[in-house]
Order: structure tokens, then C-alpha cells, then sequence
């Protein structure tokens, strides 16, 4: 269930990005205006105390301390001075402003205020606020003390219009700046939602073109150089894929065909049991094959070949990979040479005959009379194979591209093949630490050699 919190929330990134922008501006905003409110409501505080204390020093200046009491002279103007004035000889009052009562809040505030000596102010509240000071008379020995009042309504009423003027003015900030941000965002993250729209557009069609090639801000720049390496590695598991799609089933085109060549001949008439046997035991064995086949180049495309550990007899594998495929052309002879005791290679059987079996396969494919499969040792270490047909040979102006996948030096020859056998020999090989390699000296035929670490 989403929290309440994750409800609200954007789901875009130009929304997430405009909210945490709107919500700094906000927290900025509050702590702006409430220190801007304070220091005026703090100022115009302060105004109306230098007015107090200039009306007080006025005042104080009209009370005569020469005698023995202390008396009010009277001064042209003196109604001016007697608003909101409050004179005091010690805690005696002498005078207060007409409007005033003797006990009212404001005299009781001007009372305790003259009472403890000295310059003070203090606020209070009657009809409204009203801040009063008290002031003691000059060089006075009796304790007279002026104490002046003023109305704080119109500073009051002055801070909070800058109060909901300053509000009015963040709420408009506000709403700009999310409106900046989300335009500013939206144009920054547009050259992203081109390269989204380029890399679905590739992807449909299959397009060569990278993210690199344009010219971008470094941000973005380092971005599509990610996603170009991610798209090389997709479209290199994907080759990868097809190549192995392709070679498996080129690889299994044979076994298939020797079942389906069995199955014909043993349904074309009645059989005896010794020969129905016999072609079970052939499909079988060709099934077997296409077991090995497969789980071979599974291993090799899982990059197990090359670390699984294992040892083989090179001339009985060879020996037995000619036998079933003698099945093929059984008009040519094959023919495998090599030593009593034989050469360990270090790859396992059926590694083994899935590297030679292609090289044997294209020499049946070509060869007049005969192939030959000859075992022997590197000088420098390591096993020879060399399988020799007496065939046409390879064109000279073909031999470069032999080991590409998918290229025949004749299609139209008649013979069968996708023109991958040969490069999937030489992959296997160079899994085990090995190599295969067309032989060009030869004057008649073709010959492939496989070398192969020893075991």
C-alpha cells in the first residue's frame, strides 16, 4: 500500500526536481521573512522609544526641583506636553494626562515603571498597546521621574502590512520559481529525452548509429558513453547468440541426417531383426552425437570449454569420429595415421571431436577419393593434427576469408554447408589454448591443420 507521502509525490523526474526546489525556496523563504519581520518590528520598536525619551527629556525639562517641593512650571505649549505624561516625586504622582484615571492600567504601568529608577520602557495594554519610558528630572535629589506614552497601534499596523506584503511577495516568489524550475529542468532534460527517443528508434531498427558521436554537455557526454558500451555488449551477446544458434545448427544438420537416412532405409522395405539392430543402434548413436553436440557448444558459449579440465586419446576419438562419418560419402576412403601408443591432447573427447569434425566434414564435402587425418607432435610441444583431402583445393584469392562466418568460396558448388564449420573449429581450438590453420603450400587439395596443447 503507498504511504500517504509516496501518493504525492511526482513520479517524474522534472516534477521531483521542481518540488525539491519549491520546498528550499519555501524554508528560505520563511527564515528570510521572519527575520526581515523581526528586525522591523525590532526598528520601528525603537522609533518609538527615541520619541519617548525626546518627549520625556522635553517634559522634564518644564519640572523645577530648585525648591523645597517639586512644582510643574507652566510653558506655552504645555497641553502637547501633557498628553500621555505622567510626572512623579518619588512614588507621589503629580501629574497625570486628563484622559487617565488614578487607578487605571496605564498609570498603574507608569507607577511601577517610575518606581524603579532609572531610564526604563515597557509595553502595555489599554484600548491596544502602548509603550511608556520613564525618565528621572536632571539633577534632581527627590526622585522626580517623567514617564512618557505612546500609542504602538499605527507601528503595529505599519509591521504587519510589510508583514502580509512580505507573504504576498513569497507566495508570487514561489510560484515563479517552481515555474522556473520545472521550465529549466524540462529544457535540461530534454536532450535526455532525445537520446530515449534515439535509443527506442535504434533499437527498432537496428541502427550502427552510437550516442557518442554527438556533441553533448560532459554529463551527458559520460552517459551516453555508458549506454554506448551497454549497447555494444547487447548486440555482442546477441551476435553472440545468432553465431550460436547458426553453428548449432550446422553442427546437428549431420546427426539429423543420418536418422532420417536410417529411419528411410529401415521403413523403405521389411527388415530382419539384425538389421532393424543395427538402425537403432545407428539413430542412437547419431541421437548420442547430437547430445555431445549440443553440450559442447553450450559449454563453449557459457566460456567453460576453455577451464574445464580433461585429457584424450587423440587417434581412438579420431578413429571413431571417422567411423560415423564414413556414413556420409562412403565412396571415399578415410584414413587416420598416427602413433601405436598416440598423443594425450589436453581438451576432453568431445571438445576434440567438435574441433575436427568440421575440418572432416568440409574434406568429405570436397575430396575426390580419400582423406587423410594424421596424429603427430609439435617440436615445441603440443598435438598435430592434419586433416588432407584430394580434392579441388581452396581458390587463392579466397584463403583470407575461410575463418569468416558465413562465407563459401562457391555457393552455387552444389554441396551443403552455411560456411560456418570452419570458424566454429577454430573458435573451439583457441578456447583449449590451440589453433587451426589452412596449410597454402600444398600444390593438390586442401589441408587444415589443429594444434592443441598436450595432455
Amino acid at each position: 500500500m503507498r504511504t500517504f507521502a509516496s501518493r504525492w509525490r511526482p513520479g517524474t523526474l522534472r516534477g521531483r526536481l521542481s518540488l525539491v526546489a519549491l520546498t528550499t525556496a519555501t524554508l528560505l523563504m520563511v527564515i528570510l521573512t521572519v527575520a526581515f519581520n523581526t528586525v522591523v518590528r525590532q526598528h520601528l520598536q525603537h522609533q518609538a522609544d527615541d520619541e519617548l525619551r525626546t518627549r520625556g527629556t522635553a517634559v522634564a525639562a518644564t519640572v523645577d526641583t530648585s525648591g523645597a517641593r517639586v512644582r510643574v512650571l507652566e510653558t506655552p505649549g504645555e497641553e502637547l506636553l501633557d498628553a500621555n505624561v505622567w510626572i512623579y516625586a518619588g512614588d507621589r504622582l503629580l501629574e497625570k494626562p486628563p484622559s487617565a484615571t488614578a487607578a487605571g492600567p496605564l498609570t498603574r504601568a507608569a507607577g511601577a515603571l517610575a518606581a524603579r529608577g532609572g531610564t526604563h520602557c515597557g509595553t502595555a495594554r489599554a484600548h491596544g498597546p502602548v509603550r511608556l519610558c520613564a525618565r528621572p528630572v536632571p539633577g534632581d535629589s527627590t526622585g522626580a521621574t517623567v514617564v512618557t506614552a505612546l500609542d504602538l497601534s499605527p507601528y503595529r499596523s505599519s509591521a504587519d502590512t510589510l508583514l502580509f506584503a512580505s507573504l504576498a511577495l513569497d507566495a508570487a516568489m514561489l510560484a515563479c520559481t517552481y515555474a522556473l524550475t520545472r521550465l529549466a529542468v524540462g529544457r535540461a532534460l530534454r536532450p535526455v529525452r532525445t537520446m530515449t527517443d534515439q535509443a527506442t528508434r535504434w533499437s527498432a531498427v537496428a541502427s550502427e548509429e552510437r550516442f557518442g558521436s554527438i556533441d553533448r554537455p560532459d554529463e551527458l557526454a559520460r552517459l551516453g558513453g555508458s549506454l554506448d558500451a551497454l549497447l555494444d555488449r547487447i548486440r555482442a551477446l546477441l551476435r553472440h547468440e545468432r553465431q550460436l544458434t547458426q553453428e548449432l545448427s550446422h553442427e546437428l544438420r549431420n546427426p539429423l541426417a543420418r536418422i532420417i537416412a536410417e529411419l528411410d532405409w529401415w521403413q523403405s522395405r521389411p527388415r530382419s531383426a539384425e538389421e532393424t539392430r543395427i538402425a537403432q543402434e545407428a539413430v542412437a548413436d547419431a541421437a548420442r552425437s547430437m547430445r555431445t553436440i549440443c553440450d559442447t557448444l553450450l559449454d563453449d558459449a557459457r566460456d567453460n570449454a576453455s577451464a574445464a579440465p580433461g585429457t584424450s586419446e587423440v587417434v581412438p576419438v579420431l578413429r571413431r569420429l571417422a567411423d560415423r562419418a564414413v556414413t556420409t560419402r562412403p565412396e571415399v576412403e578415410i584414413v587416420v595415421t598416427g602413433p601405436a601408443t598416440g598423443p594425450v591432447a589436453g581438451v576432453v573427447d568431445a571438445l576434440l571431436e567438435r574441433i575436427v569434425s568440421p575440418l572432416l566434414d568440409n574434406a568429405l564435402r570436397h575430396a575426390s577419393a580419400r582423406v587423410e587425418i594424421r596424429v603427430g607432435e609439435q617440436p615445441a610441444g603440443g598435438v598435430l593434427v592434419e586433416v588432407t583431402d584430394d580434392g579441388p583445393g581452396v581458390p587463392t584469392s579466397f584463403a583470407p576469408q575461410l575463418f569468416q562466418p558465413g562465407r563459401r568460396a562457391d555457393p552455387a558448388d552444389g554441396h551443403g554447408g552455411a560456411g560456418l564449420g570452419l570458424p566454429l573449429a577454430r573458435r573451439l581450438a583457441r578456447s583449449a589454448g590451440g589453433e587451426v590453420h589452412h596449410e597454402e603450400a600444398r600444390a593438390t587439395g586442401a589441408t587444415f591443420v589443429v594444434g592443441l596443447p598436450s595432455g
